[in-house]
């Protein structure tokens, strides 16, 4: 059985901020491609993130590249 460590506010941040990036990279690409299924399903995770990142008190304006 696998122990779960407990993050703190920090490590979530982190992690979030890793994840919102890579979510943005991916939907941009999604667009390029006219993938509009993919794009919708990552747009989803997109919110996901900025929800708690916001929620968290990360200034959203310098990072999020897609503007939604």
């Amino acid at each position: 059985m696998a122990v779960m460590k407990e993050m703190n506010n920090g490590e979530i941040i982190q992690k979030g901020l890793e994840d919102f990036k890579n979510i943005q990279d991916y939907m941009l690409l999604a667009k390029k491609e006219n993938a509009t299924e993919t794009y919708a399903k990552l747009q989803i995770q997109y919110i996901s993130l900025k929800a708690l990142l916001n929620s968290l008190g990360v200034n959203m304006s310098e990072i999020d590249r897609i503007k939604e």
